[in-house]
């Protein structure tokens, strides 16, 4: 008599090429195994022309996508973010009132993000939280992140100390597991195959990436900040060439593409770039000179590459870095001070450790995906003290 193997239904929400390029492997291996239903729920800049329609990857990638959760990208104020939250909270709440997973994976700090996960826990599906416990004091991205963090039953870490850190929010140990950053293993594992013509001839260039971000959580002038980032830029013009990447669908962020697409017209030897696959972005930060901004990409993915970063502001501000991230504030003379030194750092060819990268990341987060599945446990979560 043959015993019955159980099929459990997962699903991951993703909203951006950022975070489905980070976990893509990842979910390969779970979509692999036969034991398990996995489905992709799909909303964000993914869904936007504007953005390339990256939705189109994830169907290349042969994911079966469940849900598609529309709403407009092209406005940039925070109440246009709100809206686009109750949007977002509504198809979701919808979805998970029909679709009870055994298991919800969600990655980061994405107002998406949130809005899903708290339908989730409202309909009592047991979350996996990833990258939790980390710090960016620059960006309400910071407030989004922990609360997720309370509504998750599970959490894997990138780092040690964020791993504490989770457990400081009244998590139980039990539940919080260091496995490391699925980006900084990415590094590591480019298809050369998948990256664009184009990016493809920049390596025969000397070239700086240039990504930054809106501050959300500061009183910065955005205009300003751009300004001074262009000066200093305007020091480096004769040597090298510039890529700028869009930035994501935060608030303001309007004003950064206008910005970079206005520089691009009227300066030789420059390309804008609004969105790339992720074996295209890992692929150009890897051969550039240096990458300039203030994105998690310097931090976390950018070390393994060997590329060195110029950390702009305050956005990234509390996260854990390698040393070949040089934080600067974001006045023309600091910033082209720093791209000064980097480049005399890069030439003395040092080797960068990346406290984010752990061997065999996806291998183990699929591991202990599938624990996390057998376990068989209920969705009540207890605060866990700390003996202080």
């Amino acid at each position: 008599m043959s015993s019955h193997i159980k099929e459990y239904t997962v699903a991951y929400v993703t909203s951006s090429r950022a975070d489905y390029g980070i976990v893509r492997n990842y979910l390969k291996l779970l979509n692999n195994d036969s034991n398990i239903n996995l489905s992709i729920l799909v909303t964000g800049t993914h869904l936007s022309n504007d953005f390339n329609m990256s939705v189109n990857d994830i169907e290349k990638d042969n994911f079966k996508i469940a849900l598609r959760v529309k709403y407009s990208i092209n406005s940039f104020d925070t109440a246009a973010i709100l809206k686009n939250m109750a949007i977002c909270l509504e198809e979701f709440g919808s979805h998970f009132m029909k679709n009870k997973y055994d298991l919800l994976i969600v990655l980061g700090d994405r107002y998406e993000i949130l809005m899903a996960s708290i339908a989730a826990a409202m309909q009592g599906i047991k979350i996996l939280h990833l990258h939790g416990g980390e710090l960016t004091f620059g960006n309400y991205d910071e407030f989004i992140r922990h609360s997720i963090t309370k509504m998750s039953k599970f959490h894997f870490t990138s780092t040690p100390e964020y791993q504490k850190r989770v457990i400081q929010l009244g998590e139980n140990p039990k539940n919080v597991f260091y496995m490391g950053a699925l980006g900084a293993e990415n590094c590591l594992n480019i298809n050369r195959d998948n990256v664009y013509d184009n990016i493809l001839e920049l390596s025969n260039k000397k070239y700086f990436v240039i990504l930054f971000h809106p501050e959300t959580l500061t009183n910065s002038n955005l205009k300003y900040q751009l300004s001074q980032l262009i000066l200093a830029l305007s020091q480096y013009s004769n040597k090298f060439d510039f890529v700028f990447i869009g930035s994501n669908a935060d608030t303001n962020s309007n004003i950064i593409k206008e910005t970079w697409i206005d520089y691009v017209k009227i300066n030789k030897n420059t390309l804008y770039i609004e969105n790339l696959n992720s074996d295209s972005f890992l692929y150009l930060i890897k051969n550039a000179q240096l990458l300039i901004g203030n994105s998690s990409s310097g931090i976390i993915e950018a070390p393994t590459l060997g590329t060195y970063t110029i950390n702009i502001g305050e956005r990234q501000n509390g996260r854990i870095r390698a040393s070949s991230v040089l934080d600067t504030k974001c006045r023309s003379e600091d910033i082209s001070k720093s791209i000064s030194n980097a480049l005399i750092m890069k030439e003395k060819r040092q080797t960068i450790c990346n406290p984010y990268y752990k061997k065999n990341a996806a291998k183990n987060y699929y591991s202990k995906t599938k624990d996390i599945l057998l376990l068989n446990c209920t969705n009540v979560k207890e605060f866990y003290d700390i003996n202080i």
